[in-house]
């Protein structure tokens, strides 16, 4: 039995990391969890159970769950998310947290020597040196839950060893087929509607802008310790085969599944068991037709950013991070255009100035002037 503490329950992620739980009650409890303030999301499982400790947003929310919820500890704020992710009783945090709020409770986790099954790619993103280095010296295990990065580790369990590349592949998000120029007038409404998968708004927007597949590319080389010319983007529509690798001999090995998010959460979880679960198999009859493009860095140019960031190893990708969750929040409120998005945190990019990163208060420091400068960009002010 492993119990489990899941940041972001009330999420996409969070939401099917609870249904995996539900599905293996002799292998998986949950202990705690966090919602923000979305507590109807997650309900039924405060009925059903006692005893959690539960982080919401604001004090207020705490105090009036307290008395609807009695059977339950309920905290709150940034100190709540730190005070859950060292739930005494949990051997497993799962971070479903959406951009770089959840850094500080994974490296509080992490040094309170729990394992971590990681959806929160901003984490390793904007603070992946010190991160990996706070892992070896606890001696704890990180997993990833994303599709690509899941896939990676899955086709390198028992080869790892010889590796010429890691192939990252994308689907291409909401305007795959749209150029640059035909992005002016798109809507929030068409930016949301994902061609594959049912995620959250931030995640989707990312999809569409690729800056979703330029975290991932910094997520693999700290995860697998590959260097930026060995990690690949390739464009797969069909969101099918997960991700490759490619070893010396030439010899390709790819991780291939349905859309469902629950295989890698499941798999983060239950590792290195392989867990039964109640899908719809990949009908490979049905699948025949995959297609594999190259991707065009002018047109997606947020992967480049995000390629150069990495390369740099400074603070630069909390700062490109940073930037970029300012501009969708804008988008995500009507103050922006889509192709403001790339845009602006572009220039934003190419703009700052960077210094080493050596600790979480650099990264805090960086990722509060990727803010800024995409808040003053907006407001007409200095940048």
């Amino acid at each position: 039995m492993k119990n489990i503490v899941i940041l972001g329950a009330s999420g996409s992620i969070g939401l099917q990391t609870l249904d995996v739980i539900s599905r293996h009650p002799d292998k998986f409890r949950c202990v705690g969890l966090s919602v923000k303030s979305r507590i109807e999301a997650v309900a039924h499982v405060l009925r059903l159970h006692s005893g959690l400790l539960i982080c919401v947003e604001k004090a207020e929310d705490a105090l009036r769950l307290s008395s609807e919820f009695p059977q339950h500890q309920f905290v709150w704020g940034e100190d709540g998310l730190i005070q859950l992710a060292c739930h005494v009783e949990a051997d497993t945090v799962v971070n479903a947290l959406v951009g770089f709020i959840g850094c500080k409770p994974t490296l509080a986790a992490i040094e309170a020597k729990k394992n971590i099954a990681l959806a929160n790619k901003e984490t390793l993103v904007s603070a992946g040196k010190i991160v990996m280095e706070t892992v070896r010296r606890n001696n704890v295990s990180l997993m990833p839950i994303d599709s690509e990065h899941s896939a990676i580790a899955q086709c390198l369990s028992a080869h790892d060893k010889n590796i010429r590349r890691l192939i990252l592949t994308a689907s291409g998000g909401s305007f795959r087929d749209k150029t640059r120029s035909e992005l002016d007038s798109v809507s929030l409404a068409d930016a949301l509607n994902h061609p594959n998968w049912s995620m959250g708004a931030k995640i989707t927007i990312d999809s569409a802008t690729m800056m979703n597949k330029g975290l991932e590319v910094i997520e693999a080389h700290w995860l697998f310790q590959m260097p930026y010319d060995q990690i690949e983007v390739i464009m797969h529509r069909q969101s099918i085969v997960h991700s490759m690798v490619e070893f010396e001999d030439r010899a390709i090995i790819a991780q291939l599944g349905t859309p469902d998010m629950r295989i890698p959460i499941q798999y983060a979880l239950s590792y290195p068991q392989r867990l039964p679960i109640e899908l719809e198999s990949l009908d490979l009859v049905k699948a025949h037709h995959l297609t594999f493009e190259s991707v065009d860095f002018k047109r997606f140019p947020l992967l480049r950013c995000a390629y150069l960031a990495g390369k740099r190893e400074d603070n630069s990708a909390a700062a490109l991070n940073g930037a970029n969750e300012a501009a969708v929040a804008a988008f995500l409120a009507n103050e922006i255009r889509f192709i403001d998005i790339d845009t602006f945190v572009s220039e934003a990019f190419d703009s700052m100035i960077y210094h080493e990163l050596n600790t979480l208060e650099d990264a805090i420091a960086a990722d509060k002037m990727g803010r800024d400068w995409i808040k003053n960009k907006i407001s007409g002010g200095n940048v």
